[in-house]
């Protein structure tokens, strides 16, 4: 049987970066615990003051299916590459055919530059376009395959 896991990333701004995420992934907002409206009524309740409100974010994916993603907020700057990132499959995976995954690719790329990313660089595979690779908004490296 397999383990339940999910995913923490340390940030400085847990909420923009888990809007960015939730539009990246399709995911939503990890409602509040049972027996609370929403998290800010959570917060007051457990008596957090309210400058720690965005020290973290929680996102579900709306399925059940795959992985919780949380963000916490960190002193620290990222400052290297990181050496685990995320593939976004918009294309559809390497065994979809490359003249319908490549306009796939391209229009996530622009979706997400849109949402706050950046472009970093275009790999080819076999001498035509194969992935792109940004960046979310604090620098973060991912893939659009």
């Amino acid at each position: 049987m397999a383990t339940r896991w999910s995913l923490t990333v340390d940030c400085a701004d847990p909420a923009t970066l888990a809007r960015f995420w939730a539009e990246a992934l399709g995911y939503v907002e990890r409602p509040a615990p049972e027996g609370f409206a929403n998290w800010p009524e959570w917060l007051l309740h457990h008596g957090v003051p309210e400058d720690e409100w965005n020290d973290g974010a929680y996102l579900r994916d709306p399925d059940g299916t795959g992985p919780g993603l949380s963000f916490l907020k960190v002193p620290e700057r990222k400052v290297v590459k990181n050496r685990l990132h995320l593939d976004v499959q918009a294309g559809g995976g390497r065994e979809t055919p490359w003249e319908m995954r490549w306009p796939r690719v391209l229009a996530a790329a622009e979706r997400l530059t849109a949402a706050g990313a950046r472009v970093l660089r275009e790999e080819t595979l076999q001498g035509r376009p194969d992935h792109l690779v940004l960046a979310d908004p604090e620098g973060n490296e991912f893939c659009v395959v």
